[in-house]
């Protein structure tokens, strides 16, 4: 792609924003020990020829590291001035990096940007017994939230969902980031092969018992481009089932004192997700890696960019600041849709001020779908506070196409 023209991002345009929304920063490591049959992210297997997993050297590690960097140093015009209040380290894997190394990312980041006093830094972590060692050198290192992919604590689930852990591996990764971290998130995921509803029961008290003061769980479903959409696995739960596996979490986490706070997300009073959160209220997000979206606002305009996905044609582009694989502006017809993929996802919903301070877009723009979503009781509404309805969580992909323009 040509240079950024920094002169046209500052010129006139239709939109008129009264203020910048707050600034994350998220780095893509991309490796992981082998790619899982439903992801879609951009990740990549270190498998060797013969099957057998590899690890990053140091020296790849340190290499990539400084990589992300130069993409930092070379994005440094579109942000300055600008204060980032959450860093997200995420993946692939980043914890089959070296604690030293994550701690060098961080302490470079530090000094090319102001953080928040009170800035979370998020890395995400497998339950490998390989990369548990490490949790407490990471939060040595400056990384003040853990993240760990568990998925699932039975074997025969995993094994389905071709994770390299077992059981025992993820019980031990979630007991050490308990003691390592004041903050930590369990991931799990719902409606697997063969899965029954007591299963996915045994696995919610056995996420909670740890009393995790984050925990996200998701639905497996079939992306397009993965192996499971090639190869589908036989013996998903029926929709009727899906729905009820989704009671049980919601009666289950409050029980276990999580409050839910986004479609997926759950928490307990001061844990929420400050990163995500700032995705889901159309923040500004710097992206870097391979493979890594931004979204940046600017007075007249907001645009979005994608770097390259190929790790290795990641690394060898930062070095003359050619990295970016895409860079355009949101077209003003858009602007409320990418909005209310993101707003409508909150349990509390949105302020019609807050549409209009992160789009630059008239509250008269959005008016006609916001009755419809209102009279279909997908909606709710307070004064000015808009909310999805239990229906428009339930319908949330029918609530969000009513703000699509064609």
């Amino acid at each position: 792609m040509k240079p950024i023209d920094l002169g046209h991002l500052s010129r006139p345009g239709l939109l008129q924003l009264k203020a910048l929304p707050p600034l994350s920063l998220y780095i893509h490591l991309p490796w992981c020990v082998q790619k899982c049959p439903y992801c879609d992210f951009n990740s990549h297997g270190l498998e060797t020829e013969n099957g057998q997993s590899a690890r990053l050297n140091i020296t790849q590690q340190n290499n990539y590291v400084q990589a992300v960097l130069q993409d930092l140093e070379s994005s440094l015009p579109l942000i300055w001035g600008r204060a980032v209040h959450t860093v997200f380290i995420g993946g692939g894997t980043p914890s089959l990096f070296e604690p030293a190394v994550i701690e060098h990312l961080i302490s470079q980041v530090r000094a090319l940007l102001p953080l928040s006093p009170s800035c979370e830094i998020t890395l995400e972590a497998n339950p490998g017994s390989f990369e548990t060692e490490r949790f407490k050198g990471f939060a040595q290192g400056g990384v003040n939230r853990l993240s760990i992919g568990v998925q699932s604590f039975n074997d025969q689930h995993l094994k389905k969902l071709g994770r390299v852990h077992n059981r025992d591996q993820a019980l031990a990764a979630v007991s050490e980031a308990a003691q390592a971290f004041k903050t930590f998130n369990i991931d799990l995921m719902y409606a697997l092969p063969t899965q029954s509803l007591n299963d996915l029961k045994e696995d919610l008290e056995t996420a909670l018992s740890f009393s995790p003061p984050h925990f996200s769980i998701y639905q497996l479903t079939i992306e397009p481009n993965t192996f499971f959409a090639k190869y589908p696995p036989a013996e998903l739960p029926i929709e009727d089932t899906a729905y009820e596996m989704l009671d049980m979490i919601s009666h289950q986490t409050l029980e276990g004192g999580l409050e839910r706070y986004e479609v997926s997300a759950f928490a307990k009073q001061g844990h929420a997700c400050v990163h995500n959160l700032n995705y889901w209220q159309f923040g500004d997000y710097l992206g870097l890696g391979a493979g890594a979206h931004s979204k940046l606002s600017f007075a007249h305009r907001i645009v979005r960019q994608v770097r390259v996905r190929d790790p290795l044609l990641y690394m060898e582009k930062s070095k003359t600041q050619e990295c970016l694989a895409l860079h355009d502006e949101i077209a003003h017809k858009d602007l409320a849709f990418e909005f209310m993929l993101n707003a409508l996802r909150l349990k509390n919903g949105f302020s019609i001020d807050t549409f209009y301070e992160r789009t630059g877009l008239s509250p008269m723009s959005i008016d006609a779908p916001i009755q419809m979503g209102l009279q279909k009781g997908l909606l709710t509404r307070e004064g000015d506070w808009i909310t999805p309805s239990i229906q428009g969580f339930d319908f949330l992909n029918d609530l969000q196409g009513l703000f699509l323009v064609d």
